[in-house]
């Protein structure tokens, strides 16, 4: 429960009031129970009708805490000699209804005061959630499925604010209100007590012997709801296959397996949780029958008299009620210590690519980028991806990587950005370890053109503009004065022709991932997003190669455009579009085994050549 407080920390004033609303509703509550005791010895007692000239409330000597009674017991005497019994008890009424009044108010301020802390908690942990999914690398993903952090971003979160902040009242209220019941009933009668703190410490021991389980179970239920997000993603993004393989009855009994067993685990821990209530209820009456005959007891022996015996059982009930909310709380939150577990395994997931202590700031690119044998292999993989890697790509000249699928050819490319970090060896812009240089000044360097166009669920424009800080915010509806370089940049890619036939241009929403489009149309649009940015350094992840023939001329057109003038490392597909590539580096199983320029390559007629000759038939 300690490491919940640094989440309340930025709502500390909230917190006071609710905190001191708490103490004004249980000071009103507490109140209320003395009161109810004269209120009872008026309705009982015997005297006039309409007044009482002699006392009519019992008066005991004044040692230690009976004292207080004494003092109350005189007043509402003076006030029934003075207004009668009929007119003391209204005012009681009155004073009754003033003290609930004054319960209820300042409880429902406690809890206004404790909504926006509720939802700013929810708020700040997604927040942290979302950017610190936007800091960890490449590597992290790959471990991960995509939808079981999604289901830590939305249900273990809400899981969070259901089970632990939205009890935070009931932990903050009820042992106040306990606190001031038990007071009372030491006064009024020690001996009644001993059954309570009996109750207690035995509800104690069963409940949480019942509930230790009750968070390991919560984190397998998350699981294996992150497991069915993960299965349900995977089945409206491979729909297209599964309808063409009939595959739908597949898919269907895979996830029924997993929602079943999601199902059970939900059906054990709900068992568990909702055993706290029953159970903590049939031990309260339970103590409430032994209250009743022990209490009785005292009444007849003239101990205390009845309205102080029935005050006491209210104020017992004041502690029933409170202790059954505590149970309850006390189940809640370790089901949801379980969700804040698995959030805060993102959240202190380790950062292995960020700013050294003492980053160097990078604005330029003048000279060369320098792969100094480089090796590189991805976590639990059993072999390198990349063995002792070595090329230049000077200033202003094209290398492209060619070879077979699974070569390394992406993982070179996903190095230069430090997308992963290398595992041997260096890589160096300008003579300086790129690992030296701030991440963002590094990446701002260049451009990145991939295979899979991965556009975003929003217009045409602010596509384009992603990441160029030229994009409208959300609910803006201006183009800006930058829209000029926005459209240049499109026509300078073949796009703006379509763009502009259109509905809105512009201001068109693409879709999900631009399914609006066809894949020619999407390529041209990253490829503009790319020539707005105007990197000095281009990774080019052959962008042609899954378009039709009138496509890739456009594209093709757009690509010429984008490689002027400036240094590329290009990931060659389709051979025929890297022959004029100052280098060709020819990859196999994470070696270099061939380079050279088109020319010189087939001239020696190894690999590469018969790279070309198997694309020509």
């Amino acid at each position: 429960m300690l490491r919940l407080f640094r989440y309340y920390t930025p709502y500390k004033k909230l917190l006071a009031f609710a905190v001191l609303c708490n103490l004004l509703m249980s000071l009103f509550m507490v109140v209320s129970i003395p009161v109810l005791q004269p209120f009872l010895q008026i309705l009982f007692s015997p005297g006039e009708r309409n007044g009482a000239s002699k006392s009519v409330l019992p008066l005991p000597q004044a040692d230690g805490l009976h004292g207080i009674e004494q003092k109350i017991n005189t007043f509402f005497n003076t006030l029934i000699q003075q207004h009668g019994r009929e007119q003391a008890l209204l005012i009681v009424c009155g004073f009754l209804v003033l003290t609930f009044f004054g319960k209820n108010l300042f409880r429902y301020l406690s809890l206004y005061f404790l909504a926006p802390v509720r939802n700013g908690i929810v708020r700040d942990l997604r927040q942290k959630l979302v950017a610190k999914m936007l800091d960890l690398p490449l590597s992290y993903f790959s471990e991960e499925r995509k939808g079981d952090l999604m289901s830590r971003i939305s249900a273990d979160v809400q899981e969070v604010e259901w089970s632990i902040v939205g009890v935070v009242e009931s932990v903050a209220r009820e042992p106040l209100v306990i606190l001031g019941s038990l007071t009372f009933m030491v006064f009024v009668s020690p001996q009644l007590l001993i059954f309570v703190f009996g109750l207690m410490l035995f509800s104690g021991l069963i409940i949480g012997g019942v509930g230790r389980s009750l968070r390991r179970q919560s984190g397998e239920a998350q699981s294996r709801l992150g497991l069915i997000g993960s299965l349900v993603e995977e089945t409206l993004g491979g729909l297209r296959i599964i309808k063409g393989f009939n595959a739908e009855q597949w898919q269907q009994e895979r996830f029924g397996r997993e929602n079943t067993r999601y199902a059970r685990t939900l059906t054990r821990l709900y068992r568990r949780k909702d055993l706290a209530s029953p159970l903590s209820e049939f031990l309260g009456i339970g103590a409430v029958a032994v209250l009743l005959w022990f209490g009785a007891k005292q009444v007849f022996a003239g101990e205390i008299t009845a309205a102080t015996f029935i005050t006491f059982l209210y104020a017992f009930y004041n502690i029933i009620e409170p202790a059954k909310q505590l149970s309850s709380a006390s189940y809640s939150i370790r089901k949801g210590m379980g969700a804040l577990e698995r959030v805060e395994s993102v959240l202190n997931a380790p950062v292995l690519i960020q700013d050294a202590d003492n980053a160097l700031a990078v604005n330029s690119f003048q000279e060369k980028i320098e792969f100094r044998d480089v090796t590189f292999h991805y976590q639990n993989s059993e072999r390198q991806a990349l063995e002792n890697i070595s090329l230049t790509i000077p200033r202003g000249k094209m290398v492209a990587l060619v070879g077979a699928s699974g070569a390394g050819k992406s993982t070179v490319a996903d190095l230069l950005p430090r997308f992963y970090d290398v595992t041997g060896g260096a890589i160096l812009l300008d003579g300086k370890d790129i690992r030296e240089l701030k991440v963002r000044d590094l990446r701002a360097l260049m451009g990145i053109v991939s295979q899979e166009a991965i556009l975003f669920n929003d217009t045409v424009r602010n596509n384009i503009a992603f990441g160029s800080q030229l994009g409208a915010l959300p609910g803006q509806s201006e183009r800006g004065t930058d829209f000029s370089r926005v459209e240049a940049a499109a026509k300078a890619a073949n796009a703006h022709e379509f763009i502009i036939n259109m509905p809105e241009g512009y201001d068109t929403n693409i879709g999900d991932r631009g399914s609006k489009l066809s894949g020619g149309q999407r390529q041209r649009l990253t490829i503009a997003r790319a020539l707005l940015k105007n990197p000095p350094i281009l990774i080019l992840d052959e962008a042609t190669s899954a378009l039709d023939s009138e496509s890739e001329k456009l594209v093709q057109a757009a690509l010429d455009h984008l490689l002027q003038n400036r240094t590329a490392l290009v990931i060659a597909h389709r051979l025929s579009t890297v022959q004029h590539a100052d280098e060709i580096i020819v990859l196999d199983a994470g070696k270099i085994v061939e380079r050279g320029t088109h020319e010189q390559l087939m001239r020696e007629g190894k690999v590469y050549r018969k790279l070309v000759e198997l694309q020509a038939l």
